[in-house]
């Protein structure tokens, strides 16, 4: 099936013909869903902690975290596409010339269009925009209502306008303070000053797309001085791009290699398990990851870091503990001190297939720990806490996504329906052993889960394979805590129109 030409763009994508060979063998095989024996819940796999048990791990990672190397990881290369849609629609749909908007928003479900037009005065992008369009449109105030609310939404989101529709979400402005406004972006490093500190410096990691790297290092240079004058501390950036040989080829619904309108292959990228080679370049003793869109108004900051600190104690905590029984297991060991360690080993980390023999018992606790915050469900879209059958029988907690649930089946569909709780990507990396050695987190994955999904290409269907997703596949094999964190935690922005609530406006 592969020609000379395809051999050398498979080279040139840091691709191996083996590779390509294997992801088409998924697309025949097929992924299989993900067995979900139940819904993670209190007492069941999800820990709920009192407010003194809180306080005692807050104060155990203050005691313990400037003896350590620490990292905030945030995946910042989405664009905003997503949380503009219902104006894109508004902007195809609605033709100020021919109908008045009154009647445009009566006869259709416009809801989402009629609050953001409504609220305009409170989103931080308002004078930007406003800016633009007397640069563009300086007979603006002369037209009528449709015609300038059409304007506004295109000159928003258009290239020739702010182009914030192909802005990745991290450099829109999220939040309007008295003097000035704030991005995510910022907002990301203002944030981690109250929590992964290790004295005066802050160091973050963030994930670009190659082709926003200037605009975020510009953001930097534009805020920098800011952020570091009302934090008192001196922040450290580092980045990187999704690696273009994580890209997967695509196939036809024939499962042939799917080729453009010049006889090329196609490569996609493969979702945010394709992170998982950038977070395994980060040495670090531990790592706190969140999405870029996750972030609050400053005023919310200090009770959202707690619960950061709470994450991270537990961890250090229990990683403390892990790395003295294998210590002791180098050794001989006694039949008590075995005893605890099963005992440890069931109630800390919900593991219940535990072996007898040493040298599995050193197999079970070495190996990369996460801590997970997860909020009681609200409907929000995304992955839960579940514990999962594997193909030997053995049972594990395991984040899980819909699309890894088979919903034609109804026992499976019932379980996810009866979930309790989501994950709002709150986690804490433990990434070095007990001897100080940094984990390959390749070793740790499930390379069987993952999705195929269709997609399309200049108007043709397509099949796209994706990688097991960061938390999910790719962490597949990791030790895993999960411990019940409080709504205000979990602020993120899927529609413009979240910024409009109380957590994204200053002093509302």
């Amino acid at each position: 099936m592969l020609t000379e030409k395809d051999l050398r763009q498979i080279d040139d994508n840091g691709l191996t013909t083996n590779q390509i060979v294997k992801q088409i063998e998924t697309f025949l095989r097929g992924i299989p869903f993900v067995d979900i024996v139940t819904t993670a819940s209190i007492n069941n796999g999800i820990q709920s902690l009192l407010e003194s048990e809180e306080k005692k791990y807050e104060a155990y990672f203050d005691s313990k975290k400037d003896k350590k190397e620490i990292v905030k990881f945030v995946p910042a290369s989405g664009a905003a596409t997503r949380m503009f849609k219902f104006l894109h629609e508004f902007i195809k749909e609605f033709d100020p010339q021919k109908e008045e908007y009154r009647d445009f928003i009566g006869r259709n479900e416009h809801s989402q269009v009629k609050l953001f037009f409504e609220r305009i005065n409170d989103f931080a992008f308002l004078k930007l925009v406003r800016s633009k369009i007397r640069e563009l449109h300086p007979d603006y105030k002369k037209s009528t209502k449709g015609v300038r609310l059409h304007i506004f939404a295109k000159t928003m989101l258009s290239e020739e306008g702010l182009n914030f529709a192909n802005l990745p979400k991290g450099l829109i402005p999220f939040h309007k303070y008295k003097k000035y406004t704030t991005t995510a972006f910022e907002e990301q490093l203002y944030e981690a000053a109250f929590y992964v500190a290790v004295g005066d410096d802050v160091h973050l990691h963030f994930t670009f797309s190659e082709k926003d790297l200037d605009s975020f290092k510009q953001e930097f240079e534009n805020i920098k001085n800011r952020v570091s004058r009302k934090t008192k501390k001196t922040f450290h950036i580092t980045y990187s791009f999704q690696k273009k040989e994580t890209n997967t080829i695509a196939v036809t619904f024939d499962n042939n290699p799917f080729r453009d309108n010049k006889g090329n292959l196609v490569f996609r990228p493969s979702g945010h398990g394709a992170l998982l080679e950038n977070l395994n370049d980060i040495d670090a003793d531990l790592v706190f990851i969140k999405n870029i869109d996750n972030v609050a108004a400053q005023e919310y900051v200090p009770e959202i870091a707690t619960y950061k600190k709470v994450l991270a104690g537990k961890l250090l905590k229990v990683q403390s503990k892990i790395f003295e029984y294998l210590q002791e297991l180098e050794g001989e060991v006694s039949l008590q001190k075995m005893k605890e360690m099963h005992s440890f080993i069931w109630n800390e980390l919900n593991i219940k297939d535990i072996p007898s023999g040493k040298s599995d018992l050193i197999e079970v606790l070495n190996k990369p720990l996460r801590v997970c915050g997860v909020v009681k469900n609200t409907g929000a879209p995304g992955g839960g806490p579940f514990w999962v059958k594997d193909d030997n029988g053995n049972t594990s907690l395991q984040i899980v996504e819909t699309s890894q649930i088979n919903l034609e089946d109804a026992h499976q569909k019932s379980i996810l329906q009866e979930a309790t709780h989501f994950n709002p990507v709150d986690i804490v990396c433990g990434l070095r052993d007990y001897e100080g050695n940094k984990f390959d987190l390749q070793q740790f994955t499930d390379p069987d889960t993952g999705f195929i999904s269709k997609k399309y290409e200049n108007g043709k269907p397509l099949k796209a394979l994706e990688l097991p997703g960061l938390w999910n596949g790719s962490m597949a094999k990791w030790n895993t805590i999960f411990i019940e964190v409080p709504q205000i935690t979990f602020n993120p922005v899927k529609t413009v129109n979240d910024l409009l609530k109380k957590e994204h406006r200053p002093n509302a």
